[in-house]
């Protein structure tokens, strides 16, 4: 039975929590003292800093050699189970890989480290710390790198099949990436060069497509060092596939990084004025194009992967690439095609151009763009000469498998939470091993920092509600059934797979309120990075934090009767 005092040792853990987030909300929604220029470099403080050593400092302290088994079994099990069910739904039933992510994410990805240690501490006792922190290091080593390789393949998958239409891709023997190449998640203008070799295999290089736009009016500015940044819902994003621009509060467009977030592996771009003139750029273009329709003008413009290709494209020979009214949906026609679509969009939108030319249909300033409007890509469609519709081909699966992981780890290498939880367990392996204590000066200078890691990432949090336009970005209905995965189907799978491990006792009840906890916010910087569902994941992460402390809170009760 729970006791009133035990009801007030948990409301003593969490409220100091929600007061700072609460108190960075209103800095900025009411009393307007920070700036989201000011809000960016807090967050990239907490980023690069606080969060990484917060980490350390659990990892570090928790014995490796006194590891919970059942727990972690338990913990393992079920995010097992909801892949595996996922995999057959997605393959077996066309769910598709793009909500096999989605929901893997909201499913089994909670905010274990900021949320779950000071609650379960207070709930259940000091020793669910060291699960806690134990169910850390297993989704910062295992988990998000899995599911950075998902959106890695699918980043993969769509440049492939974007570039390389039907059956080419089949031939492609070897892809090579630059150096400076980090990611295909789109946010770098990236380019494709391709080298047929005497056999008829294909080699393809690619790299950032900057040096191929000598001949923009402006060049981009390379990026600075880390892997902060997490993006404001009403905020311009340079770089990447298909920017936002709303114009709900113009003071959240001064900058192109409103807001940043601790988890993020993503490296943080400076401020580029070739993105915040690409409008100008696309206008001036179109404009030349009209006053001399005979002449072929190449338009630098987005592909649905993000990059930035020059048409007309011998990859799509005989197609054009028209845009949407949304600037992330892109849609492919053959030539004739295309010209009697344009006949019936002319009464709907204005602006086009000849033949063989890219047609934008530009958001009107003012227009609040949604997240949505980024999630589907239409992939071209190849027919032969009887209209059969020739099925796309992927490269070999070690061609592929080469690929993601060479940007997997690059994307890793770059991430300070990547370097945290390794040297956490590293230390930790030799500290209990051989009973070596860290010296004094380090011990204390990690614990100054380290103690204001909670409160500085409920505070980014705070900071983050506070630069979206709304808390359910996604819609009521998917909201909805986000909430229900969230914190019923998630709760109810982790006590199934809890009991088939054998664990029993305050630790089962350990694990459920674990799993009811709050979205973590690693699967919403990829969402929002990869451009897949970041509106269902936006929400999960601010509307969850909401609703989290009354639903733990029951799951608590509920268990204790």
């Amino acid at each position: 039975m729970i006791s009133g005092n035990d009801f007030y040792k948990v409301m003593c853990a969490m409220v100091p929590l929600y007061f700072a987030m609460l108190v960075a909300y209103s800095s900025v929604k009411w009393w307007k003292i920070f700036t989201p220029e000011q809000c960016s470099g807090i967050n990239r403080f907490v980023a690069v800093f606080a969060v990484p050593v917060l980490s350390f400092h659990f990892i570090s302290e928790n014995n490796p050699y006194q590891m919970d088994t059942k727990f972690i079994l338990a913990d393992t099990f079920s995010k097992l189970l909801v892949l595996v069910l996922l995999s057959v739904w997605a393959v077996f039933f066309n769910g598709g890989l793009d909500w096999l992510i989605t929901l893997f994410s909201v499913a089994t990805l909670p905010n274990t480290l900021v949320m779950g240690i000071p609650l379960l501490k207070a709930m259940y006792g000091d020793f669910t710390q060291s699960l806690m922190v134990q169910l850390v290091v297993l989704q910062c080593i295992i988990w998000y790198t899995l599911l950075l390789i998902l959106f890695e393949y699918r980043a993969a998958t769509l440049l492939i099949q974007t570039q390389f239409p039907g059956k080419t891709a089949a031939s492609i023997s070897k892809i090579e990436l630059d150096n400076d190449v980090i990611s295909l998640d789109g946010r770098d203008p990236l380019h494709t060069e391709s080298e047929v070799e005497s056999n008829g295999r294909i080699r393809v290089r690619i790299r950032k497509s900057t040096s191929s736009a000598a001949d923009s009016i402006n060049t981009p500015r390379p990026s600075n060092l880390s892997n902060a940044e997490i993006f404001s819902v009403n905020t311009f994003v340079g770089g990447g596939g298909g920017g936002y621009r709303s114009g709900a509060s113009p003071q959240y467009c001064m900058s192109g990084y409103a807001s940043s977030d601790a988890y993020s592996l993503q490296p943080t771009p400076r401020q580029s004025n070739f993105n915040n003139n690409e409008l100008d750029q696309l206008e001036m273009m179109n404009a030349a194009n009209t006053n001399n329709t005979n002449t072929p003008v190449s338009v630098w413009s987005r592909s649905p992967v993000g990059r930035l290709f020059r048409h007309p494209s011998p990859v799509f020979s005989g197609v054009k690439m028209l845009w949407d009214s949304s600037p992330s949906s892109v849609k492919f026609s053959n030539t004739h095609e295309a010209e009697e679509e344009e006949e019936e969009e002319e009464e709907q939108r204005q602006g086009s151009s000849a033949n063989n030319h890219v047609v934008v249909a530009l958001a009107a300033a003012g227009k609040e763009i949604s997240f949505r409007d980024s999630t589907k890509v239409q992939i071209p469609e190849e027919t032969d000469t009887k209209g059969a519709e020739i099925s796309q081909e992927m490269p070999h699966a070690l061609v592929m498998l080469r690929l993601i992981l060479i940007v997997v780890g690059r994307k890793l290498s770059r991430n300070p939470n990547t370097y945290s939880s390794v040297l956490g367990v590293l230390w930790s392996l030799i500290s209990f091993k051989w009973n070596v204590g860290m010296p004094s000066l380090v011990k204390y200078s990690i614990k100054i920092i380290s103690d204001a890691g909670l409160g500085m990432a409920m505070f980014s949090l705070g900071l983050f509600m506070a630069l979206q336009p709304r808390i359910i970005a996604c819609g009521t209905k998917r909201a909805t059934i986000g909430m229900v995965i969230r914190f019923l189907c998630g709760p109810i799978i982790m006590s199934a797979a809890s009991v088939a491990v054998g664990l029993r006792g305050v630790k089962l009840h350990a694990a459920i309120v674990q799993a009811a906890l709050p979205q973590g916010i690693v699967p919403f910087v990829f969402a929002r990075e990869y451009g897949l569902h970041p509106d269902i994941l936006s929400t999960g992460v601010i509307f969850g934090m909401l609703v989290s402390l009354p639903v733990t809170l029951l799951y608590y009760i509920c268990m204790g009767l």
